[in-house]
């Protein structure tokens, strides 16, 4: 089957590494097991960390790249593929300190066909296109999941989402305007500030002062934005992190926290519930997944290339029909 994946680890050019052509087609693991036919994916930056060599070693080279997908099962049902894979028997996968995502222990969804639990099979509604469900299991997931279950957003709250522009920060900021909160979101392109603006958020440059103490910091950005995230967020306040683009080594003023005894969370992804939930939002609120860009298969190397850039506002996206 056609896929896309890793050939080799290039640390510092993960381009170098990546490959596209015949791959053999999924197994079936021991358990209750399914094969998807895959309709769209989604790029994540966990792919290109895959192309560095993070969370993989040579010997299980070639690795079908790709945590993100939908498409249609043996059964002929419409389906949204949740990537962690994990305990069958876990109340909350993403605990499982054994718990793998699509690429890294078993083929990815970049390909023509994936397989996986059966139990990680999430209804599609008719309403969602296959590129909008595509973009739902990695980034949408994980901003949903540090809105909702981290960082206890009550009804009514405030929210700043740091470094908008990439797939969690937008979908970030879309769910929390569809949740009711009042949003702020900084950026220090102001391009992405006028586009941030436009999803319903109050856009700030970086380290600007808000107007209000926030309930929940939505954090991807790290070293470079904490101590303001730290700042903002209001006695009792969450800093929810799930990523540190810009360096993973940040110092805390640990006398804020106590003080002000806010909490510091850590997320990663979400459960198969979460996701139904998500998706079911997204249907009754009529919320829609931010895309940069749809490419189709055949543009694989491209669609790499403009995530790689850095230059993305939302998701991007692969058609597996064209």
């Amino acid at each position: 089957m056609r896929a896309a994946y890793v050939s080799a680890f290039h640390p510092d050019d993960p381009l170098a590494g990546l490959a596209v052509g015949e791959q053999p087609e999924p197994e079936h693991p021991a358990g209750d097991w399914a094969t998807v036919e895959v309709r769209a994916s989604s790029l994540n930056h966990h792919d290109l960390w895959s192309l560095r060599g993070v969370g993989l070693q040579a010997e299980q080279l070639p690795m079908v790249l790709g945590c993100d997908a939908a498409g249609v099962d043996e059964a002929g049902n419409e389906v949204v593929v949740h990537a962690v894979i994990g305990d069958p028997g876990a109340s909350d996968e993403t605990m499982d300190p054994k718990r793998s995502l699509l690429s890294e222990r078993y083929p990815g969804t970049l390909a023509e066909r994936v397989a996986v639990p059966r139990r990680n099979l999430v209804p599609k509604p008719e309403g969602l296109s296959w590129t909008d469900a595509a973009c739902l299991p990695t980034a949408w997931l994980t901003a949903y999941r540090m809105l909702t279950v981290r960082g206890r957003l009550p009804e009514g709250g405030a929210v700043l989402v740091q470094g908008a522009g990439g797939g969690v920060a937008t979908a970030a900021v879309v769910l929390a305007v569809a949740l009711g909160a009042r949003v702020y979101a900084t950026s220090r392109d102001p391009a992405k500030r006028e586009r941030v603006a436009q999803l319903g958020a109050s856009a700030v440059e970086p380290g600007a002062r808000l107007p209000e103490r926030v309930d929940v910091v939505v954090e991807t950005v790290g070293a470079a934005t904490l101590d303001h995230s730290l700042k903002c967020a209001k006695p009792g306040g969450r800093i929810v992190v799930s990523g540190a683009t810009s360096g993973h080594l940040a110092t805390v003023d640990l006398r804020r926290v106590f003080f002000l005894q806010q909490e510091i969370l850590g997320s990663t992804m979400g459960t198969r519930d979460e996701l139904a939930a998500l998706v079911d939002l997204c249907v009754a609120r009529g919320i829609r997944p931010v895309v940069d860009r749809v490419y189709g298969f055949s543009e694989v190397q491209e669609a790499f290339a403009r995530l790689h850039g850095g230059d993305v506002f939302g998701k991007v996206v692969l058609d597996h029909a064209r």
